[in-house]
């Protein structure tokens, strides 16, 4: 998972340095009056709240042609494709789906820093986890740039979270551990009615109520994470759900025993369902297991 630390390394090499006298907000505002355009690229998507990081130099994009000059501070961009403007923090900035796609070339570029890339993935993934962008509008998007760097692997990308991949972590499994020889796929995220409400599965075999649930740390670590955590696992089961939990360590190293244990659990379930249930009231063979 080499991908989520130089996220982490190249995020705070971006970040705002100790030592500017002007406040970040004070910055945009000028380099927005002074350019006639509004925040892109990082810029935008800081502005957004979709990237917790205030890039020092700013990033900012007017239509084409413009006399408007790049400086050590100010990144000016030129765009012949026509752009929407959005208010956000009272600031004039590109579309959450123009900054994403905006970000993603400008970090696939030749003598991009490096992690940069990684960056950028997180910034796609943050934004559709938290809903605050749709799938077709990233595609919408990137539709009409053809010649944006690095736009195989975005696509690539897209088609994962469009399957329901919400971390690095998430697809990783779909690359190595969910897809078992001999099984059908798995369904990710998928939605299952508890009586306190609606809750998504990070993958499931439905046909057989097998649950999937992967535990990243930056999900999971806290006390009340787990303790929601087993809240929900219990409701499962009383649902006649079995939950296999696996850690971020299994997973990302012992891959092959993860699908080994999906494997043996669904056929297990399987010859379950094919027969009927004589244990007592209560006593029903649903449960979590918990991978390590």
């Amino acid at each position: 998972m080499a991908r989520v630390r130089a996220a982490g390394a190249a995020a705070s090499r971006l970040g705002h340095r100790p030592g500017l006298a002007d406040d970040w907000t004070v910055r945009a505002h000028a380099a927005t009056g002074y350019a006639g355009g509004p925040l892109s690229h990082m810029s935008a998507l800081a502005v957004h709240g979709v990237v917790d990081n205030e890039v020092t130099r700013l990033n900012v994009t007017v239509a084409s042609p413009s006399r408007v000059r790049t400086s050590r501070w100010l990144r000016v961009h030129r765009s012949r494709n026509p752009f929407v403007v959005v208010r956000a923090r009272g600031l004039p900035a590109t579309t959450i789906a123009r900054s994403l796609v905006d970000t993603w070339g400008d970090a696939h570029r030749s003598r991009a820093m490096r992690g940069f890339d990684a960056v950028a993935r997180e910034a796609f993934l943050r934004a559709t986890r938290e809903r605050r962008v749709r799938v077709v509008e990233l595609h919408a998007e990137l539709e009409m740039r053809p010649e944006l760097p690095g736009r195989a692997a975005l696509v690539e990308l897209l088609g994962l979270i469009g399957s329901g991949a919400q971390s690095e972590l998430e697809i990783f499994a779909v690359r190595h551990v969910l897809a078992v020889p001999g099984l059908p796929p798995a369904r990710q995220q998928h939605r299952v009615l508890l009586p306190d409400g609606p809750v998504f599965l990070d993958a499931a075999w439905p046909e057989v109520k097998l649950a999937i649930e992967l535990d990243g740390a930056a999900f999971h670590g806290s006390q009340e994470a787990r303790e929601r955590d087993l809240r929900r696992d219990a409701a499962l089961a009383a649902m006649g759900w079995l939950v296999i939990r696996f850690s971020y360590r299994r997973v990302t190293r012992d891959p092959t025993a993860c699908r080994a244990q999906i494997a043996a659990a669904y056929r297990s379930r399987l010859s379950d369902v094919a027969m009927p249930d004589i244990s007592p009231p209560g006593m029903s063979g649903a449960g979590t297991t918990v991978a390590r």
